[in-house]
């Protein structure tokens, strides 16, 4: 089972976030989307792998 969601609020420049959006809309992913892979992956880098390993595994990667 998993577990319940938890939000993060992150801060940062309104001009950043207006590119960010757009460039996630081209190529149809949310923002949600592309920061929770970047989470997994700066966990992965810093030998936090579980996460990864259970992404790749419900995805049948």
């Amino acid at each position: 089972m998993e577990a319940k969601p938890a939000r993060l609020t992150v801060l940062m420049d309104a001009e950043k976030k207006k590119a960010f959006e757009a460039l996630c809309a081209a190529q149809d992913v949310t923002a949600s989307q592309v920061v929770r892979q970047l989470i997994r992956e700066y966990l992965a880098r810093h030998g936090i792998d579980k996460f990864a390993r259970e992404r790749r595994s419900a995805t049948g990667q």
